[in-house]
């Protein structure tokens, strides 16, 4: 299961490419790929007696009674009992909107990203969280921690536009870190580098997150293998379900168990324990952003 790796998180990427590849790379192309994650390559690793998780609560998570609705749309938004007031509500739609305008400055500097390094680009049409996830996430932190403002809130989330780089075993320590070099030299902060790699029997990949020199908009890269990018995918039900308040402690036992068991069985590339954030310096041939 993932969690946040200090109070801070709480509050707070083919060298052989032609030009005419790179070309088509900065002008939005798709970047080359690397296995399906639902190939045999990719999840043989992860075969074994699965624990199936239970149905999660079905039905609108936005479902309100009538009083609901006409106070949601008086004051600002709510969902069961979270909510936020008109002027909270306010400030979240009006960083939705920074966070669209910066998306469009930052994905072809990804997308050229995955095309240097031959990464695959996975989720590219996800990359913008959406409005109802970014409110009831913002919305969660403001209950459980009411002395902090909607402004502070929103400064610590890093996935408002978030991109997934997937390489294969034997190029993701060298890919990974030319990726993170070519973001550092074009500009971009580092602000979060979270090493899971070293993790046994937990979640294993790279979450990093950047702050981009335009607009100072932070947003998040996740560097998977094709095998932790499965991993994840396939405890993410499992932890689900964990979180569940009623999920009794018998059954949270059994669903970690089998988490561990998963991610246990995902390869850790050579030297991608030892990848650390970045420092200020130019790698070799780095292409200039779009």
């Amino acid at each position: 299961m993932t969690t946040p790796s200090s109070a801070t998180w709480n509050r707070s990427a083919g060298r052989a490419l032609t030009g005419a590849v790179l070309a088509a790379a900065l002008g939005l192309a798709a970047a080359p790929g690397a296995l399906a994650l639902d190939s045999p390559a990719a999840s043989g690793a992860l075969i074994g007696k699965p624990v199936k998780a239970k149905p999660l609560p079905v039905g609108d998570p936005s479902d309100a009674t009538a009083g609901e609705a006409a106070a949601a749309q008086k004051d600002g938004w709510r969902q069961g009992d979270l909510r936020l007031d008109a002027n909270q509500n306010a400030a979240v739609e009006a960083f939705l909107d920074r966070a669209a305008k910066a998306e469009k400055t930052i994905s072809p500097q990804i997308r050229t990203v995955a095309a240097w390094t031959g990464a695959e680009l996975v989720g590219f049409d996800y990359r913008l969280k959406s409005e109802e996830s970014t409110k009831r996430k913002i919305a969660t932190w403001l209950k459980g921690d009411p002395n902090q403002t909607v402004h502070e809130a929103l400064d610590d989330l890093n996935d408002s536009v978030r991109y997934t780089l997937v390489w294969q075993d034997g190029e993701y320590t060298e890919g990974a870190r030319e990726a993170s070099h070519m973001l550092v030299h074009w500009g971009h902060d580092s602000v979060r580098w979270a090493n899971a790699w070293k993790n046994r029997t937990g979640y294993k990949a790279i979450n990093a997150a950047w702050k981009d020199p335009m607009r100072g908009h932070k947003f998040e890269i996740q560097l998977h293998t094709p095998a932790s990018k499965r991993a994840a995918e396939l405890t993410h039900p499992l932890y689900e379900e964990w979180r569940l308040p009623d999920t009794s402690p018998e059954r949270k036992a059994e669903l970690a168990a089998e988490q561990a068991r998963i991610f246990a069985a995902v390869p850790v590339p050579a030297g991608a324990a030892e990848l650390k954030a970045p420092e200020l310096t130019r790698p070799p041939r780095v292409p200039q952003p779009a």
